[in-house]
């Protein structure tokens, strides 16, 4: 079954509502492939590695959370950039991208799926796009760490000090270190972020709070994919997520 490129990407707007936020790219159609679209791929990044993969899959359109054309980026189309808008007109593919619309929905978001992912109960907006919960039983802090390895395939980073057993956690999905201190104004026992920078492990160890950095990707594949089988199943669509990892 196919549909026309334009109802999915205001279905899309209609359920994300990107015109509530003040991104750092545009959300929704961002190089204009084929009228009709049968079938999706979705990818957290659309790098070349993802659009050849989509293409060799047959893809009509690529759905990302990270597309392209980034407040303050080289305006230029060369090199790298050449090479993947290249590939995408050149197999009239539609690339859409939602990104911080695609992190704040309350159910297919990527904080709202990252807490089905991990089991964490309560799970509801903190403060902006900082989620929080408790685990389903208090957690040592490397009882924590395996967790987000068995459940997300990557070995986190866990620094800081605080409680000897972690129940109430704060997160935010990708680049989102800046945060902890929300979670430590909030009385949280742990944070989750996908980076991590230098400044964080200083504020996780002299401000009492276990901090994990459990991969920008990582905390990341979760939204889109929920995004993908909720437009499959709203328009008949066949849809595949293609993971090219990224260990960032």
């Amino acid at each position: 079954m196919s549909t026309h490129r334009d109802d999915i990407v205001a279905t899309i707007d209609r359920w994300l509502e990107p015109g509530r936020f003040q991104d750092y790219c545009p959300n929704g159609l961002q190089v204009q492939g084929r009228a009709m679209v049968g079938k999706l791929v979705s990818g957290v990044t659309a790098s070349q590695a993802l659009i050849d993969a989509a293409v060799a899959a047959g893809a009509d359109m690529l759905l990302v959370h990270h597309g392209y054309f980034w407040k303050g980026e080289d305006a230029r189309v060369v090199g790298m950039k050449r090479e993947r808008l290249k590939t995408l007109i050149l197999n009239d593919v539609n690339l859409v991208a939602y990104h911080l619309p695609l992190d704040d929905h309350p159910e297919l978001g990527n904080n709202s799926q990252l807490a089905r992912v991990l089991g964490i109960e309560q799970a509801a907006p903190l403060d902006g796009l900082v989620w929080s919960g408790r685990l389903p039983e208090p957690l040592a802090p490397m009882e924590l760490s395996q967790l987000l390895h068995d459940r997300l395939k990557r070995q986190p980073l866990h620094v800081g000090q605080g409680v000897a057993r972690i129940e109430r956690v704060a997160w935010c999905t990708g680049a989102a270190q800046g945060y902890i201190q929300k979670a430590i104004e909030a009385g949280m026992d742990a944070f989750i972020s996908g980076e991590v920078s230098e400044p964080t492990v200083h504020i996780a160890r002299e401000c009492g709070i276990h901090y994990y950095g459990a991969g920008h990707h990582a905390t990341e594949r979760y939204g889109v994919q929920a995004l993908g089988e909720r437009l499959a199943a709203e328009f008949g669509l066949e849809h595949l997520f293609i993971d090219i990892d990224n260990p960032v």
